[in-house]
């Protein structure tokens, strides 16, 4: 398996998933949006298809994000039915219960932690450490020095992040 892929993957997804997000919230351009959604679909799924180690992190990601009811938009269903589309057409990988259930936890703690944290107390530490979602770092990081996953798999997922707030960062730059 060639992590290189992977982690182009990882990059689109993240760098697409936030500037989607961006276009729907900000510029309430839902066509856009879609489109940049499909392409976030299109690479999450092709890397949860490539990667069961991948797939715990993409499939985990909607199931918290459904679970807060942070699935605020047409653009959030149309990345998520390709997404689906792409798992049900090469298959779903076999996983194991308990890692997702905590990766969906990792993921549930960043989005409650990212939304409410700001509210509860002004800790620059903590307002930090939700604000750019450490929960599931951590949670990868974990796994992967306990040997679930693979090291480059951590690796290819702080290319997700890093490209996720590069999206941010190129959608205020263009807006």
């Amino acid at each position: 398996m060639s992590y290189i892929i992977l982690a182009i993957l990882f990059l689109l997804s993240g760098f697409f998933m936030k500037y989607s997000d961006d276009l729907f919230d900000e510029k309430h351009d839902i066509s856009s949006a879609s489109v940049f959604g499909v392409i976030c679909g299109v690479a999450s799924g092709l890397a949860a298809v490539y990667s069961v180690e991948a797939a715990y992190i993409f499939i985990a990601i909607p199931i918290g994000n459904f679970i807060v009811m942070k699935v605020d938009g047409i653009h959030h269903l149309i990345t998520l039915i390709i997404f689906i589309a792409i798992l049900l057409i090469s298959g779903i990988p076999e996983l194991s219960l308990v890692i997702l259930l905590i990766c969906i936890l990792a993921a549930i703690s960043d989005e409650v932690g990212h939304e409410l944290i700001g509210n509860i107390t002004q800790n620059k530490f903590l307002n930090l450490f939700f604000e750019y979602r450490f929960v599931m770092k951590i949670v990868i990081f974990l796994l992967a020095v306990c040997g679930v996953f693979n090291i480059w798999l951590f690796v290819c997922f702080i290319i997700f992040e890093i490209s996720y707030v590069c999206g941010g960062i190129v959608f205020e730059s263009l807006n």
